[in-house]
């Protein structure tokens, strides 16, 4: 069949792929399968209950949960496939934002997944007029349940209407607003049609990788990023689309036992999640003592001597891998064939050790507005330190300022409400400026270097790239989180938040008595003269404008809930100059 929309993939994987695990959820403890006859049994009774209820085409129902879960799915299909308008909302963000998200888009309906979520709109209600009711995933007292929709439409008289409103829907409607959190202002609803989003899954599908007598039936995908988020979501509707089986994780925090449990072939990733991922190997390697903590460390040197990327050749590099890396990849569960990384840049080290360690990351790089993938990097084809060759169905643009702008089917159609702002976010012949900086080389490689917005120039005149210098910056042990700045200031300087952890090790292992809590650590002269070596070293590999002259530290653990990272682990510039203030103007010695 040709797929269209979104739910076109559903009916598709039914035709081509049918089988008993197309989504399998954790519920107390217990695997639970839904096969794809029943996922699309349940999409159609979502359907005709939303109908009895009185949704009509173009009516926004918001949807928002804790973890992925097979509710979430069966939702999205039951939505779409009747013209209603799916908002997907981050868990993790304010009240405020909810309040402002929900009377944006008129939401009409909400379904959230759980207890804390529930209390979260319920906060909001009494504000926002359109809402007329709010569903439940969990089963709650006294909460309306999810299964109520279900209920309403189990009679299938109705399935005609569906079947009707279904066949009236063009690839060029509205499937979606995602809101996007951004680093500095109220979130912005970015409307993607059916077009967007299926245009950009055919175009990004040649990128995955097939394993010659790997059958489809054999491939189990672990879905752990938020699916509010435009990657996570992409990717939902690739992997119905190739007909793989998809678990999804719990949670972060339970994501290492769900790895050992499920045995992923694919997985999508972070670049945070490969450095705490890798954090997590070096501190066992090292703490291990002895003969294991020299092998490891000897290992490490023969991945960082390879020539290059891919398997091992001569003998030193087959005795790291079969003692060493042997192990990394048991530990993501020993099938894995490739992580996809995307939302943020992957430091080019952690990459080529990966891959030398058998453990394959295809980078990408899009943003919402774009459906999102702009480019990926593919197997036979992978260039470290850049974002890997446009898809096909792209066409990419610099401007003379070296910002990347991009034309397409999958670039959005608008911001919600916003003309103006739409109207901002395209240059004069219809290209989505991207915000970021970038080139593509001879070999038609793209390469991003920074946010225009993120760059700044200092009093002198000279421009820095902050987030250039952060990612370097993170290869330290002791360096967590580090904010570069200095926009019209006479010189760089930076906030460092330290890994709390790894500083406790390394005092215990020094034999320093630092105290235990954060804000004990960040004031102790050793651990400010540690850091400071750090920082004299990542100077050493940057140009004399763009050094770090002075540092603080702060004594709190950068997060979302704290309101420093965006939900996808970006940091909020503003936010995080605006709490450590103080900070910021002691490095430059400002009157407060």
């Amino acid at each position: 069949m040709t797929i269209k929309r979104i739910f076109d993939f559903a009916h598709n994987a039914l035709e081509k792929y049918a089988r008993e695990d197309m989504f399998v959820t954790k519920y107390h403890g217990e695997w639970e399968k839904t096969s794809t006859q029943e996922y699309i049994n349940m999409g159609n009774q979502i359907s005709r209950g939303l109908l009895k209820l009185g949704i009509k085409p173009g009516d926004k129902i918001s949807l928002i949960t804790t973890a992925t879960r097979t509710e979430w799915a069966v939702m999205d299909m039951g939505i779409s496939q009747i013209g209603a308008v799916s908002v997907p909302v981050y868990p993790s963000i304010s009240p405020e934002d909810y309040d402002f998200i929900f009377n944006n888009a008129e939401v009409k309906y909400c379904f959230v997944s759980d207890r804390e979520l529930l209390d979260k709109v319920m906060q909001i209600k009494p504000n926002v007029g359109s809402l007329q009711g709010i569903f439940t995933f969990d089963q709650i007292d006294g909460a309306a349940n999810w299964r109520e929709i279900l209920d309403l439409g189990k009679d299938e008289a109705t399935q005609t209407e569906v079947e009707d409103i279904s066949n009236s829907i063009t690839a060029n409607d509205l499937a979606t607003i995602i809101y996007t959190s951004g680093t500095t202002g109220k979130p912005k609803g970015v409307m993607l049609t059916h077009e967007n989003i299926v245009s950009n899954v055919l175009a990004s599908d040649p990128r995955i990788p097939r394993v010659k007598g790997l059958d489809y039936k054999e491939i189990k995908v672990l879905s752990f990023l938020p699916i509010c988020h435009i990657f996570e979501r992409m990717l939902f509707y690739l992997y119905q689309y190739n007909g793989y089986s998809i678990y999804f994780a719990e949670s972060i925090e339970k994501m290492g036992d769900n790895i050992k449990e499920v045995k992923p072939h694919l997985m999508s990733v972070v670049p945070r999640l490969i450095e705490k991922v890798y954090d997590k190997i070096y501190d066992k390697g090292t703490s291990a003592g002895g003969l294991k903590s020299k092998i490891f460390l000897w290992a490490l040197g023969v991945n960082k001597a390879k020539q290059g990327i891919g398997k091992p050749s001569g003998l030193k590099e087959i005795i790291a891998d079969k003692l060493v890396f042997s192990k990394w990849r048991e530990g993501l569960g020993g099938n894995i064939i490739t992580l996809v990384s995307g939302s943020a840049a992957l430091s080019a080290r952690l990459n080529k050790m990966f891959q030398n360690a058998g453990i394959p990351i295809l980078e990408g790089y899009g943003l919402t507005e774009t459906s999102p993938v702009i480019s990926v990097n593919s197997f036979g084809k992978i260039k470290i330190g850049t974002v890997g060759h446009v898809l096909e169905n792209l066409d990419v643009k610099i401007q003379e300022d070296g910002e990347i702008t991009v034309k397409g089917p999958s670039v959005f159609v608008g911001y919600f409400k916003n003309e103006e702002m739409t109207k901002e976010a395209f240059t004069e012949d219809g290209y989505f400026k991207t915000g970021d900086i970038g080139h593509i080389d001879d070999e038609g490689y793209l390469h991003i270097t920074d946010r225009k917005k993120e760059m700044f120039k200092t009093s002198g005149g000279k421009y820095v790239a902050p987030q250039v210098i952060e990612n370097l910056a993170k290869a330290s042990k002791f360096i967590e989180q580090i904010m570069v700045v200095g926009e019209g200031e006479k010189m760089p300087c930076a906030l460092v938040q330290p890994d709390f952890n790894f500083v406790k090790n390394w005092a215990d292992r020094k034999g320093y008595q630092l105290g235990d809590k954060p804000e004990e650590l960040v004031k102790s002269p050793e651990l400010i003269a540690r850091i400071g070596k750090e920082i004299d070293y990542l100077n050493t590999k940057l140009g004399s404008w763009e050094q770090i002259k002075k540092f603080e530290l702060t004594p709190n653990i950068w997060s979302i809930e704290s309101g420093e990272l965006t939900p996808t682990l970006k940091l909020k510039r503003k936010a995080v100059k605006e709490k450590y203030i103080k900070l910021y103007n002691k490095m430059y010695g400002h009157e407060e």
